[in-house]
């Protein structure tokens, strides 16, 4: 998903009860299991770690994915980070 020239990058992180979360600018899903996704967003790679993870809503053309399930963590992963998320990185890239 290219950005179009002039287009403002925005994104939209929302959470109910920790049970349901959408989010915006998603332009593809590197990986999912019922405990952790991998999104690729706008802004960097998304991880989302819980339990019983498992995607409500799914729309690459809208860049809107919704995921249902408890939810522990959200966090911004590069490829500069250290500690947890290098994990992360030898899955990208195996």
């Amino acid at each position: 998903m290219a950005i179009e020239p002039g287009k403002v990058k925005r994104q939209e992180i929302k959470m109910l009860n920790r049970k349901l979360l959408e989010v915006s600018g998603v332009m593809n899903v590197e990986s999912f299991d019922s405990e952790e996704f991998l999104l690729e967003t706008e802004f960097g790679f998304l991880m989302i770690r819980g339990q019983n993870l498992h995607i409500k809503n799914l729309s690459l053309e809208q860049g809107l994915v919704a995921i249902e399930g408890l939810v522990n963590e959200l966090a911004y992963v590069d490829a500069n980070s250290q500690g947890k998320s290098k994990g992360l990185w030898g899955k990208l890239f195996k």
